[in-house]
């Protein structure tokens, strides 16, 4: 049999059965002998250069968090308050839906012309995009920036290829488990760059109080920080990226294959005329890049049940992750807790502490025991029990307000030793019950997310298509985060406007994101195990083509 009839039987094999891989990876596990292969070292040269262009993204993605409503309201193209929020929504919206359009794409053309084109592409988008968005005198020059750097956005698509490209079984889940960290390392930087910077003319007016340019632009100063990192990833990526498409790497071993007859003298070459011009291993072989099959091939069944659970799960997590600070922030009396912003923070701080030790330490022995499926089963039930009980929480909270006759003592923390004995007690339960469900919602997540990357590295048949597989991926996702906000925000407010019962008050949304992780789940009982291997690996194997002269 040939390559050729091999690889179609592993594509069939993967799409239509179970095959065994659940039970090899368990008596791989009782098997001593398996239990002393070790990891694979990280390659942390090329890891550096990788996350350090991974970071920039979500750190321009949320520096505009902590000032965007207050730079819409000062463009003046809102007529009240609710029309400042609908306007904020549509800059977050347009680089969300910009970047569906094209990360499929980015992808797919990374498998042709290599990843380092793609990321500089990426990554001088971004950093054009936030400099003019910085600048920006108007909504519209806003909304334009944020839907260029949509549609130049496939940077994390072309990572997720080359991290599968470059680990291999043992050390995988570590490597991709990488991606998420950086995300949340981005998301509290950004946040956080945000938050100190903006309008410095009237935050420090003692340093930058006189100059005149933060005044006319005093959203700049956040932004040009951001690019920075943009600007030391695109360095990054410019010298010391080293190629990593296997399509590129055997055009550059063909290419010497094809200098060797060149090197010998004339006279060598009369002296051995009676040799054969190629060695027997060479005249048996001939270097071929791999052939990219249709997206209609690539669409098996197996691939798009996971790209369904895909956007089912992302929708929950991306409703959950939109509507926690919206119902932390809100009254009481509306279905909320009341806190101010710096309760906020401090929660999801907290909570995001799980996220180092989860995706470094626990999820790979995790997936190396169980399988990424296994991970990604249980991640997708566990994220419903925050989902169906913190809202129960706002309960508690209106007691604790009640009882000590003050809308502002859950707007900040309270020093213990001021708190009456029942108030203290209450209080302490609702910040334990509140940091455990995000702790669990956390580690939800991670389980999720890190186990869909590996997944959709999995599926790819072989590395030429990894940039496609990513790219569906990493546009399923991206096409839930433009209709959750409007979907949590509308569930919301039309809740909290009406006096309907459970489950249609405040907590219909919560119950809907519940609803919507329960139904994932449920698909996933029939992806097969199949998914478990890294069937793109088998490259490695399979670089060097027999020709056509070694078939008999």
């Amino acid at each position: 049999m040939g390559i050729t009839d091999n690889r179609r039987a592993q594509d069939s094999e993967r799409s239509n059965g179970d095959g065994d891989t659940n039970t090899n990876r368990e008596a791989s596990i009782d098997n001593p002998v398996a239990d002393t292969i070790r990891e694979t070292p990280l390659p942390w040269e090329k890891l550096l250069v990788l996350l350090s262009v991974r970071l920039a993204e979500p750190i321009n993605h949320t520096i505009i968090l902590p000032f965007v409503y207050k730079m819409v309201e000062g463009f003046g193209v809102a007529k009240s308050p609710k029309d400042v929020a609908f306007y904020s929504s549509l800059l977050f919206t347009s680089f969300s839906f910009c970047q569906a359009l094209t990360i499929m794409h980015w992808g797919r053309l990374s498998d042709r012309i290599g990843r380092r084109p793609v990321l500089l592409v990426g990554l001088a988008g971004n950093l054009i995009a936030y400099i003019v968005f910085g600048l920006s005198k108007s909504f519209w020059v806003a909304l334009a920036a944020r839907s260029f750097n949509g549609l130049l956005a496939g940077n994390v698509a072309v990572v997720k290829s080359i991290l599968a490209e470059i680990s291999d079984d043992t050390n995988r889940a570590r490597i991709m488990a990488l991606l998420p960290l950086m995300w949340n390392i981005g998301n509290v930087l950004g946040a956080s760059i945000g938050g100190i910077f903006a309008d410095p003319a009237h935050q420090y007016p003692a340093i930058f109080g006189s100059i005149k340019f933060f005044l006319d632009f005093p959203y700049f100063l956040p932004c040009a920080i951001g690019c920075s990192i943009t600007v030391f990833g695109l360095l990054m990526c410019t010298f010391r990226f080293e190629e990593t498409l296997v399509k590129k790497k055997l055009q550059q071993q063909a290419a010497r294959n094809a200098a060797l007859p060149s090197e010998n003298s004339s006279t060598a070459t009369l002296a051995n005329e009676g040799a054969p011009l190629l060695a027997p291993d060479q005249e048996a072989q001939t270097v071929q890049p791999p052939k990219q099959r249709s997206i209609k091939e690539l669409l098996t069944p197996t691939v798009v049940r996971v790209m369904t659970t895909n956007v089912f799960v992302c929708l929950a997590m991306s409703m959950g992750d939109q509507m926690y600070p919206i119902f932390a922030a809100t009254s009481t009396s509306d279905g909320g807790l009341g806190f101010e912003s710096r309760n906020i923070g401090f929660s999801m701080a907290i909570s995001g502490l799980a996220v180092f030790y989860m995706q470094l330490v626990i999820y790979p022995r995790l997936e190396r025991k169980y399988g990424a499926l296994f991970c990604y089963q249980r991640g997708q039930m566990l994220m419903i029990v925050p989902f169906l009980a913190i809202p129960f929480l706002s309960l508690l909270a209106a007691h604790i307000e009640q009882a000590t006759n003050s809308a502002r003592f859950l707007k900040i923390m309270q020093p213990l030793d001021s708190l009456n004995s029942p108030a203290l007690l209450e209080y302490v339960m609702l910040w334990a019950l509140l940091i455990s469900l995000l702790f669990t919602l956390i580690i939800a997540k991670v389980l999720t997310f890190t186990s869909l990357n590996l997944l959709t590295a999995n599926l790819a048949p072989s590395k030429a298509e990894l940039g496609f597989m990513n790219g569906a991926q990493q546009m399923a996702m991206t096409t839930t985060r433009i209709f959750s906000p409007l979907i949590a925000g509308t569930v919301w407010a039309w809740s909290i406007k009406h006096s309907y019962p459970f489950p249609f008050n405040s907590h219909m949304v919560w119950n809907i994101a519940a609803t919507l992780a329960l139904t994932s789940h449920y698909y996933s009982l029939k992806i097969p195990e199949s998914v478990n291997i890294f069937a793109a690996g088998k490259d490695d194997e399979n670089d060097v083509v027999p020709s056509d002269n070694s078939r008999g």
